[in-house]
């Protein structure tokens, strides 16, 4: 995994989390789904680098 895109994805998902434990404490549910969806985001391009690396071995 490229160092560049692991932290895109790390980025994405912690920003992800982020958005959704604010939605939490504000009662934003929309914001709450926003953040679960960055967090998802950011899972699949984390795998996604994953099966690039297995794939180049």
């Amino acid at each position: 995994m490229s160092g560049e895109q692991k932290a895109e994805a790390k980025g994405e998902q912690a920003k992800g989390k982020l958005k959704e434990t604010a939605g939490r404490v504000t009662g934003n549910e929309r914001l709450t789904a926003e953040g679960r969806a960055e967090q998802a985001k950011g899972d699949a391009r984390e795998a996604r680098e994953k099966v690039k690396d297995v794939c180049r071995r």
